[in-house]
């Protein structure tokens, strides 16, 4: 079992991290795939832009969720076996990640993940995971950006996981991630430095 719950923990996570709620809500409620649409990525907030608030919101949640549930579920199973639950944890992080950036479901074109690593942050350590939140809510609030928002306040959650002592290879299986998610971000990184990022606004406006 020691052995089995490493391969248990990649499947599992790459398949529920492939799940994608922008994507089938796109499809059953507005009958088009939110891939053809806007920017063309299965996420939170091109599908906010695109559709509004009313189910956005059910996106965000899911996201978040769906990382959350399955690095607790895990690292406490990784721990039951004698392993490090910070290791358990973003061991599978790094499987919903790939899942949810990669999806077997759907031809392996999926979303950037940032809130798939947020709620791993939280596993891993509640304190990073509340400052990287605090950092991406203000400057969402002020420079209003979604891209540069996320890739500043996961950049920074990944090195507090070193400040607070996080199991070693935890933290750089997580710092590795955030650094896939930079990469996902290349599109918008250029977008931003030509000034054409489109702002985003947490109320009703898209």
């Amino acid at each position: 079992m020691q052995i089995a719950v490493w391969f248990i923990a990649a499947i599992l996570g790459w398949f529920v991290g492939g799940i994608n709620l922008a994507v089938t809500l796109s499809k059953a409620i507005y009958h088009e795939d939110i891939r053809n649409r806007g920017s063309g990525n299965p996420g939170f907030t091109n599908f906010k832009r695109i559709y509004g608030n009313k189910y956005a919101w059910f996106v965000f949640a899911f996201d978040l969720l769906k990382g959350a549930i399955l690095c607790l579920a895990f690292g406490i199973w990784f721990e039951y076996l004698g392993f490090d639950f910070q290791l358990g944890a973003a061991y599978t992080g790094l499987f919903v990640m790939l899942g949810h950036s990669f999806p077997i479901q759907y031809g392996f074109k999926g979303g950037k993940g940032f809130l798939v690593l947020l709620s791993e942050l939280f596993v891993l350590d509640w304190r990073a995971g509340i400052i990287a939140f605090a950092l991406m809510t203000a400057l969402l609030l002020t420079v209003k950006y979604m891209s540069l928002a996320t890739m500043c306040a996961l950049t920074v959650g990944a090195a507090v996981l070193f400040v607070f002592k996080c199991n070693i290879p935890a933290a750089a299986i997580y710092a590795a991630c955030v650094v896939f998610m930079v990469i996902r971000h290349r599109e918008n990184i250029k977008r931003l430095k030509e000034g054409t990022e489109s702002k985003f606004h947490l109320g009703s406006g898209r």
